[in-house]
């Protein structure tokens, strides 16, 4: 099949390389000249694990290429927008201007039937946009506009786009049915495709995110009131996710969720909800206790340095997470923003996104090239994204090099044993 994807982004780009590798002709469409060049060259624009081996494979086998010319879509099949949507910086809500101007665009070159798949996440009822505007663009036109909204999981794109736990397709034509299951077929294990309406599919992807985020937020609560009493947030999280209503997923207590997905859904939902006057109680509580858990994070870091003048903190993890480069509401990027407002003095390595941080914090902090170097004359390290290499460190190797031999855990990764035995002071989360 021939396929167009609109959008070389976190979600675009595995996309592509994922139906190139199982055998569609895929193009991918971007307006940014320097991303396509640097695609075109060989020069993987994003970081996701696993992701540039089978970016290289297909790109020199042509069964994907890139470009800026959005005419590239006269030939597909099926066109995917994967686009962003980023929040309004105000209201919160979705910005549409991404979608809406690819929706424009595509249209003047559409020539026989042509599924039109909306993947970024989108306002409910962005599908009935979409429609209009292809049609007012290109009246003759044969196609059908669908919502099929994406769930990877970033650090596991790959992982997640051969191995979905489900496809879900809001369209009621027969046809555009029939190019989905085609789209499929190819995969070794065929994924369970829950075909709904168009409304249900783009609220099924907020529902799911929203959900996701109120379950972090929980888990985080339950770990402040672990610490209080004197209990292991780990055994809680263990005994309840036994119960197979409550599963075991999504119960790791830490600084709080982050990324592009969860920050911008929930507000996304809620000021929908709002809008249609439909009070989301539960996701509005869960919003506000996640921005307020950064400070909370950045006032247990301080508090372990507050007697000592002229304090020096390290920070290993910039990225929302391990496995990728992004740092779009990262928590740790959050939490090291409001250390600097205290006029903090922050030293801070990640493996991956030290460079996509950059971008953000500019010079407010400085940057090392390892963890061990972060650490260098430190009186605490803080850790807060879950790279494998944190969990494997040699603290005894990292108590030379400090000052003070602190550290503040917040993804519960650090030997509490080892860090004893190296007369470390070290805090984790909910125990």
């Amino acid at each position: 099949m021939n396929l167009a994807i609109i959008g070389t982004g976190y979600v675009g780009l595995p996309t592509g390389v994922g139906f190139a590798e199982l055998g569609h002709r895929v193009v991918c469409i971007d307006k940014i000249p320097q991303k396509i060049d640097d695609l075109n060259n060989g020069k993987i624009t994003l970081f996701e694990d696993g992701l540039e081996e089978l970016f290289d494979k297909n790109r020199k086998n042509g069964n994907i290429r890139f470009t800026t010319d959005m005419s590239a879509v006269r030939d597909a099949d099926f066109v995917i927008i994967a686009v962003g949507t980023p929040p309004h910086p105000v209201t919160k809500e979705a910005d549409m201007k991404y979608i809406h101007a690819a929706a424009d665009e595509l249209a003047q070159y559409l020539s026989g039937y042509t599924v039109i798949a909306t993947k970024s996440t989108v306002p409910v009822g962005t599908g009935d946009d979409v429609e209009r505007i292809i049609r007012e663009k290109n009246p003759t036109a044969r196609f059908d506009a669908i919502s099929m909204p994406e769930f990877l999981r970033e650090g596991f794109a790959v992982h997640d786009f051969f191995h979905p736990d489900r496809i879900v397709v809001g369209t009621e034509s027969e046809q555009a049915r029939a190019k989905v299951r085609e789209l499929y077929d190819v995969f070794p294990d065929k994924p369970n495709i829950l075909f709904v309406t168009r409304k249900s599919a783009e609220l099924i992807k907020y529902a799911s995110n929203a959900f996701l985020a109120v379950k972090i937020h929980y888990i985080n609560e339950i770990a402040d009131f672990c610490e209080r009493v004197g209990a292991n947030v780990y055994d809680v999280a263990r005994g309840m996710g036994l119960d197979s209503r409550i599963g075991n997923r999504f119960l790791n207590p830490g600084p709080g969720y982050g990324g592009s997905c969860f920050p911008k859904d929930t507000n996304a939902l809620a000021y929908m909800a709002r809008k249609e006057g439909v009070d989301l109680s539960l996701v509005e509580a869960t919003i506000a206790g996640n921005d307020a858990r950064k400070s909370k994070m950045a006032t247990r870091i301080l508090d372990v340095v507050k007697d000592i003048p002229n304090p020096k903190i390290a920070v290993w993890g910039l990225a929302f997470k391990d496995g990728t480069d992004d740092v779009r509401e990262s928590p740790a990027v959050q939490i090291i923003s409001e250390l600097v407002s205290r006029n903090a003095d922050v030293t801070a390595y990640d493996p991956k996104a030290t460079e996509t941080a950059r971008a953000i914090l500019g010079d407010a902090i400085k940057y090392a090239s390892s963890a061990a170097a972060a650490a260098e004359s430190a009186d605490v390290v803080a850790v807060l994204t879950e790279w494998p290499e944190f969990k494997d460190m040699d603290l005894g190797k990292i108590a030379k090099l400090m000052r003070n031999r602190n550290i503040i855990d917040c993804r519960n990764m650090i030997d509490s044993r080892q860090a004893a035995e190296n007369n470390f002071v070290c805090k984790g989360i909910g125990k």
